[in-house]
């Protein structure tokens, strides 16, 4: 239970600068909606896909090594591990950085950014530094330093943020009466968020740089060894994120008309920000998860080990459906950080949702892989999702446009959360408590399910239904408090 305490503490320290981070982020998606036509944010949501491909790729599962080589009973200096993984990402993120600044112009014309090479060059960079600290930020937490952590991440967002909120709201304003003109572009666009997002990736580099100020030490033979271990990761990761990204990337190529399509892709993305939330919550737990695991692994024998697995899936289940319903209750409130010529594309946030949902069950079944050194199972689900993936997007958008996007990536993770359960429980067997998560995931639809029909079959006052979403988001609530023997006046958790 200790350990369960811990890994809460973590993540909501790790929650903290994700959901602090994330939420600041989700509020740049208004000015963007309202300053941006939806066609060049499609633009936006375009890159940022590719931008997501590859920083899996240039990370290619050092993160997940690097916690598993530190905790390995071989190899006994963790610092020797850290410095030998940041060494081969250093070398590779350099070399990605020249490519992207040689090859900008051949680059533009692939991602629909013709015209604008300096797009590609400053997401390169950027893309080049965020792979190369993903290290020292993995190093934090292996430290249990979640604070420094926190802090960091929180003020390189602001820097982005801040440098967003001037460049595209106060620069023009400067420009007009003759001030700061050299920096006004009207054709550089969306640029001003990329140049953005490049400064604030280089100062948080400069940050980080006490974490680089060690003992360096490179040995070859362990760096073979993580990248034996680490490669299934990476092509886990890649098809994990061409899962979440593969449908934005080839929308523009299934829909004929090419403004329509640019059109509905911005629409798609500006609403697929609001579903973020569970996003969120998924990337907090997942950053203190995985420390948490491998030390269970190392410090628990037997049943206790697995006891804590249990604990933590429960627990995912009971706070993400209760994300879920919060939100979906909450949605005529949180529909209104996208702009009103966004709002026809509403109907996809309980479907991305439910989707990001199955994603971090799927990513709680991944333990058993990860313990056991058998990460190419995990190569494996993440590749029988992609092919989910692309087979339901080439069907389903060219008949209903971005709603096929949605329903791809609900089936998408739901196949991988299955296969993964399933093959688990023959592999390694943690006997999850399957009744309570379907009963916890049941409860959370069919409240939110009823609220719905309720609201559109009876002619309730505003402020009836707003106390009946209340009543329904307290409801939920207290089936947990009830079901879990939790009582208020101690709050005590029975076993």
């Amino acid at each position: 239970m200790a350990g369960l305490k811990s890994l809460a503490k973590d993540t909501a320290v790790y929650g903290m600068s994700s959901i602090v981070g994330r939420f600041l982020n989700w509020c740049l998606v208004p000015m963007y909606t309202h300053v941006f036509p939806d066609e060049q944010y499609g633009v936006v949501t375009l890159v940022y896909s590719v931008v997501a491909l590859l920083l899996v790729c240039l990370t290619y599962g050092m993160e997940t090594g690097f916690f598993r080589f530190a905790n390995h009973e071989r190899w006994k200096d963790s610092l020797q591990v850290y410095t030998t993984a940041l060494t081969a990402l250093g070398c590779s993120s350099i070399l990605f950085a020249a490519i992207t600044l040689i090859f900008s112009d051949f680059f533009a014309g692939l991602i629909d950014c013709a015209g604008h090479p300096s797009y590609v060059w400053m997401m390169g960079i950027a893309v080049s530094i965020d792979a190369f600290t993903s290290l020292p930020f993995a190093y934090l937490r292996y430290k249990r330093r979640p604070m420094r952590f926190a802090t960091l991440k929180l003020v390189g967002i602001g820097i982005n943020i801040g440098l967003n909120i001037f460049f595209i709201l106060l620069l023009p304003r400067l420009a007009s009466v003759g001030i700061l003109t050299w920096m006004w572009s009207d054709d550089f666009g969306v640029g001003y968020i990329f140049f953005a997002n490049m400064i604030a990736s280089v100062v948080t580099l400069f940050l980080l740089l006490p974490e680089l100020k060690l003992k360096w030490s490179f040995c070859g033979t362990l760096l073979r060894e993580m990248l034996v271990y680490s490669f299934p990761l990476l092509v886990l990761g890649l098809a994990g994120i061409m899962n979440q990204s593969i449908d934005k990337i080839l929308y523009p190529l299934l829909v004929s008309d090419k403004a329509e399509a640019m059109s509905g892709l911005g629409i798609y993305g500006a609403n697929y920000k609001i579903a973020i939330i569970m996003v969120m919550f998924i990337q907090a737990f997942r950053f203190a998860y995985e420390p948490y695991i491998f030390s269970q692994h190392k410090n628990q024998a037997g049943d206790r080990r697995k006891e804590g697995y249990v604990q933590a899936m429960k627990w995912y289940v009971i706070f993400g459906m209760l994300i879920f319903l919060g939100v979906m209750e909450m949605m005529d409130v949180v529909k209104w950080f996208i702009a009103p010529s966004y709002f026809s594309g509403l109907r996809v946030v309980p479907i991305i949702m439910i989707a990001e949902f199955f994603f971090g069950v799927f990513f709680n079944l991944s333990v058993w892989y990860k313990v056991t050194d058998r990460t190419i199972y995990g190569t494996w689900f993440s590749i029988l999702g992609l092919v989910v993936t692309l087979a339901m997007n080439f069907v389903l958008v060219p008949a209903i446009g971005y709603m096929g996007c949605a329903w791809a990536a609900l089936c998408c993770y739901g196949v991988m959360m299955f296969a993964s359960w399933i093959v688990g429980r023959r592999k390694y067997p943690i006997g999850y408590d399957v009744r309570s998560a379907l009963f916890y995931f049941v409860a959370g639809i069919g409240i939110w399910g009823v609220t719905s029909l309720l609201q559109s079959f009876t002619d309730m006052p505003d402020i009836v239904l707003w106390g009946l979403r209340i009543i329904a988001i307290f409801t939920y609530i207290w089936i947990v408090f009830v079901k879990e023997g939790i009582r208020l006046s101690r709050i005590t958790i029975k076993k």
